[in-house]
């Protein structure tokens, strides 16, 4: 095993790093598809949430591979080298399956012991087996974090150290008070269908508004957004659907506005959100450092915008007008806005408007540094020693199955020879007694091989076992192919790597 992850998150980047690293889904598997047609890499998976990008990779060469792993980072990610690679980390071999065990578990977020960092690793894993860039290794490894993750949600308290993005978010912008009675009634607004808008959705349903709008690019995705509301009942929550070119409107009429899209530049501007509340908003001229082309004034248009994927939306994305705002939101909040997006979908300076309530991710990171470790976190390292310890175990041994394999077949093929040769030496045998001899011989090689295949497996699962597969192919003078054909049929079992 050379297992390789180079990546970035919140606790190594500052959120405006992070915000202009952030990999589509398109780009992450062209991110894949380039990593696997370089050298050093054979198998490669990539992790990317709205606070990490991790790109995973089984590696021939741990200095040729750390260079084009982040070399890939920087290209796909939009980010030059020389400015990514002070935030980046590195963890190998044994050291890279601890950290995504960590990161499974919830240790490594942003907001300790949330679970929903284990769809996204489901999702990594999905797409890896979806293009073929993730082999045995990749498999096997995302599949146990998978487990490691679910093992530590069920045996231990992480849960009570830690919520979701979306109920830690909810939590700063209730300042303090129970989310559910400064929710109860009010009219929520969520901007975006995926994931972790769905689990918005879900979540102030649950904690008691009265209505949610869903305004979404694809009008499909927000009416099945909607459906699942209504299905889920109990919740008495009035939900429907809307355009994104209604967003305006709905503005004006929304308590609490959760947004998170893949959208490239600014959804809400500060002077969207202050036309909704009918504050006046005052703009200086244009910074002279800024694009020529701005983007797009009203939402629908940004919605085409982001659909017709501009080459140079990050750059017009920048050229937002400078705004005479007061340092902060000043008065009773009028309106909260929680802005999941990575990029950001609202405009920073909508928060320092009167009566506005800004919480992105920026701020969450400043509040989760505060935020208590329960006592069940170590319980929860505990669990990942072991199974890292439990997996690097289990590799080196299925590193030496496909030679035990190889000497049993081979094995196999000299009882198969020796029988023949007893037939054409005693053809007046029947069948009752050429079996019972066949069966003797049989008996008697597989009694020979059971103690040291088993020996060899057990010393081969200990640090520093990699050796006795050669050893074994070196005293039983076993053909170099047959072991490699032994490898290819397990690794294209078809049942293999399914989750």
């Amino acid at each position: 095993m050379s297992l390789l992850v180079v990546g970035l998150s919140h606790r190594s980047a500052p959120v405006s790093v992070l915000e202009r690293a952030s990999l589509a889904a398109g780009t992450q598997a062209e991110l894949l598809r380039d990593t696997l047609a370089a050298e050093p890499a054979v198998e490669a998976a990539v992790l990317a949430t709205c606070n990490r990008i991790e790109l995973y990779a089984d590696v021939d060469k741990f200095h040729a591979g750390v260079a084009e792993l982040s070399m890939q980072l920087a290209r796909h990610s939009g980010v030059g080298l020389d400015e990514l690679t002070p935030y980046l980390y590195v963890h190998y071999e044994d050291r890279a399956v601890h950290h995504l065990f960590s990161v499974a578990c919830g240790l490594d977020s942003m907001v300790v012991g949330e679970g929903q960092i284990l769809g996204q690793i489901k999702d990594a894993l999905a797409l890896g087996q979806e293009l073929h860039t993730a082999g045995r290794l990749l498999n096997d490894l995302f599949q146990q974090a998978l487990r490691v993750g679910k093992r530590a949600h069920s045996e231990t308290g992480i849960d009570r150290a830690g919520q979701s993005l979306v109920t830690f978010g909810l939590e700063q912008l209730a300042e303090g008070r129970d989310p559910g009675v400064w929710a109860k009634g009010k009219r929520a607004l969520v901007i975006g269908a995926g994931s972790m808008s769905s689990l918005a959705a879900a979540t102030l349903a649950r904690t008691g508004v009265a209505e949610i709008v869903v305004a979404n690019r694809t009008r499909a995705r927000a009416d099945r957004l909607v459906e699942i509301l209504g299905e889920a009942g109990g919740t008495g929550v009035v939900a429907r659907a809307v355009e994104m070119a209604a967003v305006a409107d709905e503005l004006t009429r929304a308590d609490v506005v959760v947004s998170c899209t893949g959208a490239t530049g600014l959804v809400l501007s500060a002077e969207a959100v202050a036309g909704a509340l009918g504050l006046d908003f005052d703009s200086a001229e244009e910074a002279p450092d800024a694009p020529s082309a701005a983007p797009p004034a009203d939402l629908d248009q940004h919605a085409a915008w982001v659909e017709n994927g501009s080459a140079t939306a990050t750059a017009q994305a920048q050229a937002v007008r400078r705004v005479t705002l007061p340092a902060q939101s000043t008065g009773p909040v009028r309106l909260a806005l929680l802005d999941l997006a990575m990029p950001r979908d609202i405009d920073g300076g909508a928060g320092r408007l009167d009566g506005v309530r800004l919480v992105d991710i920026e701020s969450l990171a400043e509040a989760s540094a505060d935020a208590p470790m329960a006592a069940d976190v170590d319980q929860v390292r505990t669990i990942v020693a072991d199974e890292v310890a439990a997996f690097g175990a289990a590799q080196r041994a299925a590193h030496i199955t496909p030679t035990v394999v190889a000497l049993r077949t081979m094995a196999a093929g000299v009882v198969a020879g020796e029988i023949a040769r007893l037939d054409g030496r005693l053809p007046d045998l029947d069948e009752k007694q050429r079996a019972e001899i066949s069966q003797t011989v049989r008996r008697v090689v597989d009694k020979l091989l059971h103690a040291p295949t088993v020996r060899v497996k057990q010393l081969a699962s200990e640090p520093g076992g990699a050796g006795y597969a050669d050893a074994l192919r070196e005293l039983f003078d076993l053909d170099p192919q047959t072991v490699a054909a032994v490898s290819r049929a397990d690794l294209n079992d078809p049942n293999r790597g399914r989750s």
